[in-house]
């Protein structure tokens, strides 16, 4: 039985006193949300601490935006599994374009990340997805593919969430229409031994493109970057009609 799952990307944003009132608006909105809908919020590390605390026993759940392959070791700037999962953290972004665009992230390393994540027990949420470049070469299949390919060698598909990100759609106020969207995360659960993995669909996700998306057969919920900074928006994305 697939999932949905709804994760807000908050990237570098937000401190922790920005997370806690945050909350104070968010929370509230989600009462009448349907159990069956998971609802992550992956912060900056400063903010995961606070945000575990506070939502301890809530529905909502905290991710990471990133990870180490290795336990310990001199890598600075990097963080553990153990030190995420100390703090509560259940999951953690994989493989986002910005970090395989600005840090060098590769599908080697990305693999390494997503083993690592596993056997600290964390859900990693791998990105994948095009540029335009790549798109108006006529490029996206292969290219998705052979991120999936890459990605995922030697990786649990149980513990797995997948995030299609069109690059040329994120904070570009461009969005990949839903229909293309949803060809794209079927392509990508073609190739998946686990059919059941929720696979998102990223890419300047707002309320007033939400309804459409999630009414997409093949797309299971949504890695939320901008809008997801704002309690009413992000709330509005969760309780999708």
């Amino acid at each position: 039985m697939r999932r949905i799952v709804i994760a807000g990307n908050w990237k570098m944003h937000k401190t922790q006193a920005d997370s806690l009132a945050f909350l104070n608006g968010f929370l509230p909105q989600l009462e009448a949300t349907p159990e069956e809908r998971e609802v992550i919020l992956c912060a900056p590390f400063t903010a995961l601490t606070t945000l575990s605390k506070t939502l301890h026993g809530s529905r909502v759940m905290i991710g990471a935006q990133n990870i180490h392959w290795e336990s310990s070791g001199a890598y600075t700037g990097e963080i553990s599994g153990e030190m995420l999962t100390e703090i509560g953290v259940r999951y953690v972004v994989v493989g986002h374009s910005e970090r395989r665009e600005y840090f060098g992230d590769t599908d080697e390393t990305v693999n390494l990340r997503l083993k690592a994540a596993q056997a600290a027990g964390l859900t990693p949420i791998l990105c994948v997805g095009e540029t335009k470049q790549q798109r108006d070469a006529g490029d996206t299949e292969t290219h998705v593919v052979n991120q999936i390919e890459k990605g995922l060698m030697g990786v649990d598909q149980s513990k797995l969430i997948i995030a299609y990100e069109p690059i040329w759609a994120i904070g570009t106020g461009d969005t990949c229409a839903s229909e293309e969207a949803n060809r794209v995360c079927w392509l990508i659960r073609s190739q998946l031994a686990n059919k059941d993995v929720p696979i998102q669909y990223g890419g300047s996700v707002k309320p007033g493109n939400v309804d459409e998306i999630m009414a997409q057969p093949d797309i299971d919920g949504a890695l939320v970057g901008g809008a997801s900074l704002d309690p009413q928006n992000f709330a509005r994305i969760i309780n999708y009609q």
